[in-house]
């Protein structure tokens, strides 16, 4: 039997993600602050933002299984939001040459009327390569990843900044950990196969 199925998200990314699963689901875009905490570190964070997100819609569609997520970047102990600017994405990516940056997406699956509640974080790193500031400027002009945490698009021309990838899904590093995903889906009743 399908449940309904909404993904807490306006973004385009995490719908591309959700649609490979080939389950019928629509979205709905959460109003959440996204504001970090005093004292908070980036998996509490991002945690906190995706359980906000799904609970936003879950409470608008009690009977539905909702999927909330959200991503920061950690570089050098400093969160890495979405940088909004084109001058911002430029500072953060001369601020990441020839370092690790660890990305932090986290995944919330709720359906209120039955209690199902599971959040989960899955780390994903990237160490970036050196490159002038023309060649960043080139990547910037191109992708334009302004409403991206640590200002590239992995799915897209932004592999071309990195020297190494390392984690167990891939898919955390654009928005939406789809293995971890799959088991909560199935926890809260979804076949997903």
């Amino acid at each position: 039997m399908q449940r309904n199925i909404i993904l807490a998200s306006s973004s385009p990314f995490r719908r591309e993600l959700l649609a490979r699963l080939q389950l019928d689901f629509e979205s709905r875009a959460p109003e959440v602050d996204e504001s970090i905490l005093a004292d908070e570190d980036a998996i509490r964070y991002v945690r906190r933002l995706a359980e906000s997100k799904a609970q936003v819609i879950a409470r608008q569609y009690p009977d539905a299984i909702v999927i909330g997520s959200d991503q920061c970047a950690l570089l050098d102990g400093q969160i890495l939001g979405k940088p909004g600017s084109h001058e911002n994405a430029l500072q953060q990516l001369r601020q990441a040459q020839g370092k690790n940056v660890v990305f932090h997406t986290a995944v919330c699956v709720m359906q209120l009327s039955s209690g199902f509640n599971a959040v989960e974080e899955v780390p994903f790193e990237v160490e970036f390569r050196h490159l002038s500031d023309r060649q960043l400027e080139h990547y910037l002009q191109v992708e334009q990843p302004y409403q991206c945490a640590g200002s590239f698009k992995a799915e897209g021309y932004g592999s071309c900044l990195f020297r190494r990838m390392q984690g167990e899904d891939p898919s955390a590093l654009v928005g939406l950990p789809l293995l971890k995903l799959i088991e909560m889906l199935e926890a809260a009743g979804v076949e997903v196969v």
